[in-house]
């Protein structure tokens, strides 16, 4: 039975080939461009996520606080308060931090041979590798030998190496920043670009000690970069690092913090929360346009209902039931709506590939959202040709047989 309804659909679609593939145009477009809005949308998020993901887990970044000088106050980092003994203390004292690194940066002329190179060089500890969750290629990190020795050693960030050296071995090299020599011993991973469009791996990392001491000739450090123990302890990290510092600082009750802490979870919360929107905007926007195609379903059934009156008394004269003429007329809605599906599903992903090729833009084909595109073209052809099938199964034969 279900097998000669199906024929039966086809044959009343094909009868009227250009009239079917029209009405399928609104579906074909409709899923298709849920397909490739929700694709863009989801490349968006994982771009985030992976520009987030670059920058540490966990991550709190404490920095100098402000000054207040005649009623002039300075920025973030007008007063130097922070030292390399608070970091220490963060991580002895505090059990929700994982771990804590100084930092100092600067952009610097580093020189190799003939050969030189502007980039920002970095002041750290070794656990800056750990925080920021960044590998090693070739060589090694920054040990703790080196920061108790003031070591005159570097590891390059993939940028720097490749316009330093090429496809030369860094490793053991020597480049120097400001005439002095720091011999390299490692070669960072890539990182790729921040989410402010950056190149973190345009950098050299040296010993903070070394930076302190050789380079910038102070006793401070610039800011701490702190690693949580968990995603969850984030905000528990915050609130312990600030009552430690406040009491280090000797900072009482009515003053002011001469600190500020960042909150990485909330910078990551914010651009995901804008990617969620704009991923549910762009699928709303595509999902009407499925919606107009299921209205163009229901419109050419009822004229299909219309045109074919007199088919469908004939047949409920030889006995057709009316829960057969209604499953004919379903099964045509259904059919035009699931091939236009198909094509849909097709013609998205393959504008989202040429999109991504074509404009460099990001974009991620989920197979549960083809999935779901093509479930919901299926349910659009039940939903409109739900009324156009049962207007069908109720006509009065008779009336149906002098239909003109």
């Amino acid at each position: 039975m279900w097998f000669m309804t199906f024929r039966i659909a086809l044959r009343a679609l094909a009868r009227n080939k250009l009239r079917s593939i029209l009405t399928m145009l609104g579906i074909i477009i409709g899923v298709g461009a849920v397909i490739a809005m929700v694709a863009i949308g989801e490349g968006a998020k994982a771009t985030i996520r992976s520009q987030i993901a670059s920058l540490g887990t966990n991550v709190l970044i404490v920095l100098p606080g402000t000054l207040s000088q005649g009623g002039v106050r300075t920025g973030s980092g007008g007063v130097n308060t922070l030292t390399d003994s608070d970091a220490k203390a963060i991580v002895r004292e505090i059990p929700a931090v994982a771990f804590a690194s100084p930092a100092l940066r600067r952009g610097e002329q580093v020189v190799a041979a003939n050969l030189n190179w502007g980039t920002l060089v970095q002041g750290v500890a070794p656990e800056i590798q750990r925080i920021r969750d960044w590998e090693v290629v070739e060589g090694r990190f920054l040990h703790d030998g080196d920061i108790e020795s003031d070591a005159k050693v570097a590891v390059l960030g993939r940028t720097v190496a490749d316009n330093l050296f090429g496809n030369d071995d860094a490793i053991d090299a020597v480049v120097r920043i400001r005439n002095i020599p720091f011999r390299v011993v490692g070669v960072l991973a890539t990182k790729g670009q921040s989410s402010q469009g950056a190149d973190q791996d345009d950098t050299v990392m040296i010993p903070y000690t070394s930076m302190q001491k050789r380079l910038l000739r102070i006793t401070h450090v610039q800011t701490i970069l702190v690693s949580a123990v968990s995603a969850e302890r984030v905000q528990e990290a915050q609130e312990q690092i600030t009552l430690l510092l406040r009491q280090r600082h000797r900072i009482g009750p009515d003053r002011d913090d001469d600190f500020t802490i960042r909150n990485l979870s909330d910078i990551a919360e914010a651009a995901q929360s804008t990617a969620r929107v704009m991923a549910v905007l762009l699928g709303s926007v595509a999902g009407i346009s499925l919606l107009v195609g299921g209205i163009g379903i229901m419109n050419i059934m009822l004229v299909s209902v219309t045109e074919r009156t007199r088919e469908i008394g004939i047949r409920m004269a030889v006995g057709a039931r009316g829960r057969d003429i209604m499953l004919q007329f379903l099964v045509e809605a259904v059919v035009m709506a699931a091939t236009g599906g198909c094509i849909g599903i097709l013609l998205g992903i393959g504008s989202s590939e040429i999109l991504k090729l074509w404009a460099n833009w990001p974009t991620l084909v989920s197979p549960s959202i083809v999935a779901v595109a093509f479930l919901f073209s299926g349910a659009v052809g039940v939903f409109f040709g739900f009324y156009p099938a049962k207007k069908a199964s109720t006509l009065d034969p008779i009336d149906a047989l002098r239909y003109e």
